[in-house]
């Protein structure tokens, strides 16, 4: 993996983890926090992705992928989090 990919993986990551984020709680959780999870819900998105069959391409579809995974995260943590 080149410079160039790390920065766009990187920027997919918080661009998802920002806009999940928003989605779950109204708020971002700073840069770093909305790339560990994005980063993380692109990994959760695309397991979910492929056990059903749905392929994504280019920018755009990464994107959505990684914020629907990312989504997912913060509703299975917060789950978690009210049972403690």
């Amino acid at each position: 993996m080149d410079i160039i990919s790390l920065l766009i993986f990187l920027g997919i990551g918080a661009l998802a983890g920002w806009l999940a984020g928003n989605i779950i709680k109204g708020g971002g959780f700073g840069v770093i926090g909305n790339i560990i999870v994005g980063v993380v819900g692109a990994v959760v998105g695309g397991f979910i992705f492929s056990l059903l069959g749905i392929s994504t391409g280019g920018l755009l579809g990464s994107t959505i992928m990684a914020t629907i995974g990312a989504v997912i995260l913060l509703f299975i943590i917060s789950l978690v989090k009210k049972k403690a």
